[in-house]
């Protein structure tokens, strides 16, 4: 397919396009209670973190970590992966003017077999999907969103970055991507400051709208 080289829109998986955020949460808090970290806030401090960071970081020990990885994969195994209202249509939108989307995700292989078996058209939907395995470094590093321009041949200049994190929304700044926070994980105020454009939901947005809020900022 020829792409329209003008724009490239690259999502965060969980809490912009799925609505899981509510649900690892909870399982974070339980695990923080089994495994002190000692970290106010610990489910939120983490969000848009790869697994093998929150491990090393929080988790040095190996038969911890072990037992941390069986139960959040037992724990998604069992996830709803529910699609947030109004992603379908700004996709159908994207496909009108043949614009590639990408997803930037710091899920593991076997979260992304659980979501790929719940939803395997939605994902064919995507022109390339970064995961944690393709990356040496978790957000906030900006390597997975200029992985992601690369893989759909769009100057990063030229990508719009939607994340729901503040780790997120930092690598989609350093990457050098026109950012828009959604606050569904996080309340609007703590995101302003942090992205171009702060949205409710990506329900409303349109390429059209997507190239005014490029014009401007």
């Amino acid at each position: 397919m020829q792409y329209n080289k003008e724009i490239g829109v690259l999502f965060d998986l969980d809490g912009v396009l799925v609505d899981t955020e509510t649900s690892y949460t909870g399982f974070y808090e339980s695990l923080d209670r089994i495994y002190p970290t000692g970290v106010e806030k610990f489910p939120y401090v983490i969000k848009g973190t790869t697994l093998d960071s929150i491990l090393s970081k929080y988790f040095p020990d190996k038969e911890i970590q072990t037992d941390v990885v069986r139960r959040l994969h037992e724990h998604e195994a069992n996830m709803a992966y529910p699609i947030y209202a109004g992603v379908l249509s700004l996709l159908d939108d994207l496909d009108r003017f043949n614009v590639p989307a990408a997803i930037v995700t710091s899920s593991d292989h076997a979260k992304m077999d659980c979501l790929y078996k719940r939803h395997p058209n939605f994902i064919k939907r995507f022109a390339a999907i970064i995961t944690a395995k393709d990356v040496s470094r978790s957000k906030p590093d900006p390597e997975g969103y200029l992985l992601a321009a690369e893989r759909i041949g769009i100057s990063i200049d030229k990508c719009f970055v939607f994340e729901d994190s503040l780790s997120g929304l930092a690598a989609g700044m350093a990457a050098g991507a026109t950012v828009i926070a959604v606050s569904t994980t996080l309340p609007a105020e703590m995101l302003h400051g942090k992205a171009h454009c702060v949205v409710d939901s990506i329900g409303s947005l349109s390429v059209q709208k997507l190239l005014d809020i490029r014009k401007n900022i």
